[in-house]
């Protein structure tokens, strides 16, 4: 195993390829967060909402939309102050290693905290916490590949990373359903997030920052350093607002993904439907992700995988508009997880193609996440309301291809990149 003594500096461009065991746990490690996300995103909280809103003045939707949308702002301020508290951290373990178990281990306590849950107060402080303390793992765990991993292999890891992704949506929303209840799938998921880190932590060594180069202590250098003007980085501008766009169209076919399937097409079993439909995404990602992030390092370009990747989501979207069927559902699925795998990993390459500076790798990619997180607050803001009062789910699904094209389209804008 390497030492710590004998990597590279913290703040070295890489250069040597990274194998596959350290690809392969650092895969593991985020799939184990996005276990922790999504068990309660796509079952666990709608089921809570489903339970609390009689009485509450709320529809389920409603309350659903209030918490998730809560919950989306604090990961808005967590994913970069984390980023960069893991930048400026001198730790014998490394700069990263710290914040992935701590948020892993916080997160895993918080969904423990959100089982227990038995009202909407509850509830919301429950999934506040998990966005808290799984955004300090994840802002870690994404800074990891810009830190150790050169650039032309940065299309490949990035597909991992987003197979991973899948997979924990795909186990997360499978141990909510298996587990037999609310609150067993919560320890179920809490368990899998504390235990899938741990291959990454305890075997790959972190890369240390030498105190001569932490920057000084300043809050307004540190507060300032948190605006990256999109003037000054067009390419960042260009490439965030891309990514923004294209997961808000995809936050947007999420949200009501339950309600849809109840509500709408009258399946029988919704929530058995939600997890058919994760599978069948999760199948045709995976096929794509990993693929397209290969194919992209070999020809050394990003921007036409992402401008027809986003065309496909585009059109699988507007079909869950005009195809309000069972098997309609299941093609759109299946149609959204070849085009969103092949975003996924070479998005992620092409973001950090276009980082600013080695010592803000971690802060800088959180306030990337951003782009992220911001559409689990603007879905619901926009949802809720097209669901309620201005058409239902067929206008809904037709405003997402919409954003969804828009997204692909801005990101011809990105001149640094080939």
């Amino acid at each position: 195993m390497t030492t710590t003594e004998s990597l590279p500096g913290a703040l070295a461009e890489p250069v040597e390829p990274v194998g596959r065991g350290w690809t392969t746990a650092l895969s593991l490690a985020n799939g184990a967060i996005w276990v922790g996300w999504f068990g309660p995103l796509q079952i666990l909280l709608a089921s809570q909402a489903e339970d609390f809103s009689p009485g509450s003045g709320m529809s389920k939707e409603t309350m659903l939309a209030w918490v998730t949308g809560v919950g989306a702002v604090v990961s808005l301020v967590a994913n970069p102050l984390f980023g960069a508290l893991s930048d400026r951290t001198t730790s014998r373990a490394g700069r990263r290693t710290p914040w992935i178990v701590a948020g892993a281990a916080g997160g895993a306590l918080s969904l423990l905290l959100l089982a227990g849950a038995g009202g909407l107060w509850t509830m919301a402080l429950g999934w506040c916490l998990v966005q808290l303390t799984l955004n300090a793992a994840f802002a870690a765990v994404t800074a990891a590949v810009p830190d150790r991993v050169p650039r032309l292999q940065r299309g490949a890891v990035g597909g991992w990373l987003g197979a991973a992704q899948i997979l924990g949506v795909v186990v997360g929303t499978g141990l909510a359903t298996a587990a037999g209840g609310i609150a067993a799938g919560y320890a179920a998921c809490a368990v899998f997030t504390a235990v899938g880190v741990l291959p990454y932590v305890l075997r790959y060594p972190d890369l240390r920052l030498a105190e001569a180069d932490r920057p000084a202590r300043s809050w307004r250098g540190f507060l300032a350093g948190f605006w990256l003007s999109p003037r000054r980085y067009p390419d960042l501008g260009w490439a965030w607002l891309t990514r923004f766009l294209i997961n808000l169209s995809n936050s947007l076919v999420l949200l009501y993904l339950l309600y849809y399937l109840r509500d709408r097409i009258d399946y029988q079993d919704p929530e058995q439907g939600v997890l058919i439909l994760t599978a069948v995404n999760g199948l045709t990602l995976l096929g794509t992700v990993v693929v397209g992030g290969v194919w992209s390092d070999r020809v050394g370009r990003r921007k036409p995988f992402v401008i027809w990747s986003g065309v496909l989501m585009a059109v699988a979207t507007a079909a869950l508009a005009g195809w309000q069927t069972w098997p309609g559902a299941i093609a759109a699925a299946a149609v959204l997880g070849v085009g969103f795998g092949v975003f996924t990993s070479v998005d992620f390459a092409l973001m950090t193609d276009v980082l600013p500076k080695a010592l803000d790798r971690g802060k800088d990619l959180g306030v990337i996440n951003v782009a992220n997180a911001l559409p689990q607050v603007a879905a619901p803001a926009l949802a809720a309301p097209i669901v309620t009062y201005l058409g239902g789910y067929r206008v809904l699904y037709l405003v997402a291809a919409v954003i969804g094209l828009a997204g692909a389209g801005l990101v011809g804008r990105i001149r640094g990149v080939e």
